[in-house]
């Protein structure tokens, strides 16, 4: 029975010792993990603040040329809107070179004409009106010659030719049943044109009451005012 009894004290002894080392070995563990997690965690934050700086230093290039960027736009709107300015100021003084100078071309054409006026009226006064109406008519030449000359086209529609909404203005109507419907009875007042430009339309009476224009008169006419 003694025996047995030393036998369980080495035991227990033996067990006590098992579990301290086992406690040791566990503490050590624990003490290796904490370590290893510490320098786990500072690389991390290594990686971390170098990953940080990488892209702060990413940003700041990126910003910097997108600065240059709009500085560059910048300085290309504002070249471009001088220049435009710049042209539109010379546009429109060019404009005003233009028609200064058409103006005095035309004022430049009429001036012999005038010259032609004071010299029949001058002669009317000397030698009384005996060939002034040969005079007068002279001038009316030389003014429609001038106009003429300008790109101006008088406007005189004919007797019973179609009358046109586009060049002509009916002023009042004649009926006439011998001529086609809406045809020229008569001229008040020419009219006059530049190009297809209708400056004044021609002042006219118009027949009613006769027969509808047959659409190949019509066709024709329309022909013969292209022509001219």
């Amino acid at each position: 029975m003694a025996n047995n009894k030393k036998k369980s004290g080495t035991e227990a002894k033996a067990s006590s010792s098992a579990k301290k080392k086992q406690t040791a070995k566990q503490t050590d563990k624990k003490q290796n993990d904490k370590e290893w997690l510490e320098e786990e965690l500072k690389d991390v934050k290594t990686d971390v603040k170098e990953d940080a700086d990488a892209l702060m230093k990413q940003a700041a290039e990126q910003l910097e040329s997108l600065q240059a960027e709009v500085k560059e736009w910048k300085d290309n709107y504002l070249r471009l809107h001088a220049e435009w300015d710049t042209y539109r100021r010379r546009s429109a003084e060019q404009r005003e070179a233009e028609k200064a100078t058409a103006s005095e071309a035309l004022v430049t054409d009429i001036l012999p004409v005038l010259d032609d006026f004071e010299r029949s009226i001058s002669f009317a006064k000397e030698n009384g009106e005996k060939g002034l109406l040969d005079g007068v008519k002279a001038v009316h030449s030389k003014l429609i010659s001038m106009l003429e000359k300008n790109g101006t086209a008088v406007i005189d529609p004919e007797e019973g030719e179609a009358f046109d909404a586009l060049q002509h203005q009916a002023v009042s109507t004649v009926e006439d049943k011998e001529k086609f419907d809406e045809s020229i009875a008569g001229v008040m007042q020419k009219g006059y044109k530049m190009g297809n430009k209708v400056i004044r339309p021609a002042m006219v009476s118009v027949t009613t009451g006769g027969k509808k224009r047959p659409s190949d008169e019509v066709e024709k006419e329309d022909d013969k005012k292209s022509e001219e």
